[in-house]
């Protein structure tokens, strides 16, 4: 099969540490057929071999080569964006791993640029410092903009909130690398080493997921073992290719039929 897939990781193989009924299992498929795959996640703190081990007591086994974050998409944008240039990170793991591996230094003055990813450990006076180096010139770079679940008893804000905050303090805009950013889009579709017509993304946000597949010319699957609801479908301008409740019941040849006709 000349296909291949990119697939989002919560709402759609997961939710919270519990396997979604399925996932295991197609993933199972995907690996004795031999088809392409990425797990495609705009969770920064992870990096490929965190992922690999939240994955394998859910019964589903990978290499760190199926596994592409956010991280890994702002690590290879800002080397080739900018070679050799250096960061202020607010993040953890994955992220400050990313930059590493693409040639950025890591400091605490005067940086090209501030970067925002996921974090527990983020401090009024980080945010401050961040603030200052953005005034001064540096360029502000979020990894995502996830919004916070909403959820009483969260104990992480989304990052959407942080960007915003940076934002307000500067006039600033960040420029977001994760999806729907066509830079993530793009080099997962790259990584995958498919064309834009032989790429098929499973998600379960329409406006990440979805929306970031169709403005590429991806295939799209969604579906509604995540966030998104039947009701709440009528909300967009755009729709998927195809809806599924989860992966239970998911027929990778109905669907290749569906999508492609042959």
């Amino acid at each position: 099969m000349d296909k291949g897939f990119l697939i989002d990781m919560d709402g759609v193989i997961y939710s919270g540490n519990h396997l979604i009924p399925g996932a295991d299992q197609f993933i199972k498929t995907l690996q004795e057929r031999q088809i392409p795959f990425l797990f495609m996640t705009n969770n920064s703190q992870r990096s490929p071999i965190d992922v690999v081990n939240k994955l394998k007591p859910m019964g589903i086994n990978i290499l760190e080569e199926n596994v592409y974050t956010s991280a890994m998409a702002t690590g290879w944008f800002l080397g080739f964006t900018h070679p050799n240039g250096t960061a202020y990170v607010l993040g953890e793991g994955g992220l400050l791993t990313s930059l590493h591996n693409n040639g950025y230094s890591l400091v605490t003055q005067e940086p090209d640029y501030v970067v925002i990813g996921e974090g527990r450990n983020f401090t009024l006076e980080m945010a401050n410092n961040a603030v200052d180096m953005v005034l001064g010139g540096a360029k502000l770079i979020a990894t995502n903009l996830d919004p916070s679940p909403k959820k009483k008893g969260w104990s992480n804000l989304g990052i959407k909130a942080i960007v915003k905050m940076i934002e307000e303090a500067t006039g600033k805009r960040a420029f977001s690398v994760g999806k729907p950013s066509p830079v993530m889009m793009r080099a997962a579709r790259k990584k995958l080493g498919l064309m834009t017509d032989q790429t098929i993304v499973i998600g379960d946000t329409m406006d990440t997921d979805i929306l970031g597949s169709i403005q590429m010319g991806y295939k799209t699957i969604l579906t509604l073992s995540g966030v998104s609801k039947p009701e709440n479908l009528n909300d967009f301008a755009f729709a998927p290719d195809m809806v599924i409740d989860s992966l239970k019941d998911f027929d990778l040849d109905a669907a290749m039929q569906k999508l492609y006709g042959n």
